[in-house]
């Protein structure tokens, strides 16, 4: 069977996600460089115009692809909410770069939802409500509150501040993901 090559727009529009990807994560939205980043892998400022719009569109773009990756492999399981907590932290652990793209966001365009996240977010909290309605989730937090200290917990490692690296680095990673497993289990009432 012949192998499925992708057309050359696709290629490049992916090339120059991945190439994103390195350059927002290290530098933000302000100062990252299209010029660079398209140089790095052969392109031009002009292509990415073409397919992003320019440079806001470019993040935008990576920033929904990574995170929508970030669901895709760690789909809201409201069943075993504390295990899946377990999840998405390995997903963040593995993919360190998300969480800096969410903080340059959050940082340089708070006023600038993301409409397919802001769909993903509100996909979220309302299977959450659906497990709440239905006994599997206390009824304690809202909905919505509840996901939000779940998705805290899960990614509170990489948050920390610099300054609490040696206490982070204290704990081995195996047990960074207990601690938050059990956190949210303690959460539940677990």
């Amino acid at each position: 069977m012949a192998r499925f090559t992708p057309p050359a727009a696709d290629a490049m529009r992916a090339t120059l996600l991945a190439a994103a990807r390195d350059e927002f994560a290290a530098h933000g939205l302000a100062g990252a460089r299209v010029e660079r980043l398209a140089a790095g892998v052969g392109s031009t400022k002009a292509q990415v115009f073409h397919y992003f719009g320019g440079k806001d569109g470019l993040f935008d773009a990576l920033l929904t692809s990574e995170l929508t990756a970030v669901h895709d492999a760690a789909p809201l399981d409201t069943a075993d909410l504390a295990a899946w907590a377990g999840r998405l932290h390995d997903v963040l652990v593995e993919r360190p770069w998300v969480e800096r793209l969410a903080t340059w966001h959050r940082l340089e365009r708070p006023d600038v939802p993301v409409e397919a996240l802001a769909e993903q977010y509100a996909d979220a909290v309302a299977e959450i409500e659906r497990a709440q309605r239905a006994g599997v989730l206390p009824r304690r937090f809202r909905p919505a509150v509840l996901y939000g200290l779940v998705v805290q917990l899960a990614r509170v490692w990489p948050t920390l501040p610099p300054e609490a690296a040696a206490s982070v680095a204290a704990v081995v990673p195996q047990r960074r993901r207990q601690v938050v497993v059990d956190a949210v289990g303690a959460l539940l009432g677990d």
